[in-house]
């Protein structure tokens, strides 16, 4: 639990009154039915710097290595920097916008946090990368963990009075990009292994491909999930 204090600072460019009635409307529907709360904070201590997600990427990861499984492996170590690359991200975003957290008397804080800093949600981006990478990782269908963990995740930020509705929204789409850089990476260096003994040229150009998107994902260090394929993709150029 972060030790920052939970007291609001009025911001000069406060939330629009459309996101403080929603929130209000949450808070007054949900807060104070049996278990709500505490099931929003347990989510909002295992969600924080997505320490949880990547608990479980790393237990994952240990299982396919004692099984023998290289592919998952590689998906479960992808799937650990994807939640880390996904809230990076949001840290990054945060300190440009600067949107202050919800602040209006009204709204009940349940939780401290470790900024004041509200847009986008750091909880819903690694949460909705994590979901989309672990099941993915785990052989799930592509639906089954975003639908089971995402709503939940997005829910109990505004439960607690700590996110307005756009930051948790932008926050999930931040994460679903993030997971799709990594999977589109991923693709693009085992469709240019496969090809690399028949159409070497064709490899070659996967390679570039994958060296291109690997370029473009955000922040800079989720990058580190293709390095290992690329190191791999430029030996096979050169042989």
């Amino acid at each position: 639990m972060s030790s920052e204090s939970t007291d609001q600072v009025v911001p000069a460019d406060a939330a629009a009154t459309g996101e403080v009635a929603a929130l209000i409307a949450v808070q007054g529907a949900l807060a104070q039915r049996p278990g709500v709360l505490p099931a929003a904070r347990g989510l909002s201590h295992f969600g924080e710097h997505a320490l949880g997600w990547m608990a479980v990427s790393a237990l994952g990861w240990v299982l396919a290595v004692r099984r023998g499984d290289p592919v998952a492996e590689r998906r479960w170590v992808e799937a650990g920097v994807g939640a880390v690359g996904a809230h990076a991200a949001s840290i990054v975003i945060k300190r440009i916008v600067r949107r202050k957290r919800p602040h209006d008397p009204r709204i009940v804080v349940g939780v401290s946090t470790p900024s004041r800093l509200s847009f986008p949600s750091s909880h819903a981006t690694s949460t909705t990368a994590a979901a989309i990478l672990i099941g993915r990782a785990a052989g799930l269908p592509r639906w089954l963990l975003p639908a089971a963990l995402v709503p939940p995740m997005l829910t109990s930020r505004l439960v607690l009075g700590v996110h307005y509705p756009s930051d948790v929204v932008t926050g999930a789409a931040i994460g679903a990009l993030t997971a799709g850089a990594i999977t589109g990476v991923d693709a693009l260096a085992e469709r240019a292994a496969t090809t690399a003994g028949a159409h070497p040229r064709a490899a070659r150009a996967a390679g570039a491909a994958a060296r291109l998107s690997a370029l473009a994902l955000v922040p800079g260090r989720t990058a580190r999930v293709a390095l290992p394929a690329l190191r791999a993709l430029r030996k096979q150029e050169k042989a």
